[in-house]
Order: C-alpha cells, then sequence, then structure tokens
C-alpha cells in the first residue's frame, strides 16, 4: 500500500474545537470518504497551532486556512484537493 499523497491537519485545541472544529471534523471525514480519498490523504488531528485569535485552524499540506467552519470548509477540500493524484 502506498503512502498517503497529502496531510491534512485539523486543530484539536480547545479553542478551535469549541469554535467550529468539532462539527468540521466529521465534515472533513465524511468529504474524504465520499470522494475516496481515504487513502491518499492523511487526516489527523494536532494540539494549538498558536493562532488561537484566528481559529479555527485546519493544514492542508502547507497551507494553513484560519476561521475554518461548517459553512467553508468544503470549498477549501475542493480547491486543495482538486487533481489529487489518486492512482
Amino acid at each position: 500500500m502506498s503512502s498517503p499523497n497529502l496531510e491534512i491537519v485539523i486543530c484539536m485545541g480547545s479553542s478551535c474545537f469549541s469554535r467550529g472544529n468539532k462539527k468540521t471534523l466529521p465534515l472533513i471525514q465524511e468529504y474524504l470518504k465520499e470522494k475516496g480519498l481515504e487513502s491518499h490523504v492523511l487526516f489527523k488531528g494536532s494540539h494549538c497551532f498558536g493562532e488561537c485569535e484566528n481559529g479555527p485552524i485546519l493544514k492542508i499540506g502547507d497551507s494553513i486556512y484560519r476561521k475554518v467552519d461548517s459553512s467553508n470548509v468544503q470549498d477549501i477540500l475542493e480547491q486543495e484537493l482538486v487533481g489529487l493524484n489518486t492512482h
């Protein structure tokens, strides 16, 4: 089995978690499952990124997204994961 092509890290620090990542977490899991990307993306939680005032935080590859919530997470995922090599 090959290693994942991309890493997604969601902040699970108390501020980000309570401000929206609690709801965003299952949305990302569902998106990856629906698109068949689970084996191509390493999705994991992390402790604080140190940007609580800009949270909730999501990191995809080298990009950090601030103020992520259920209304914008799908657009972020589609932008980042378009053309992801799944072969």
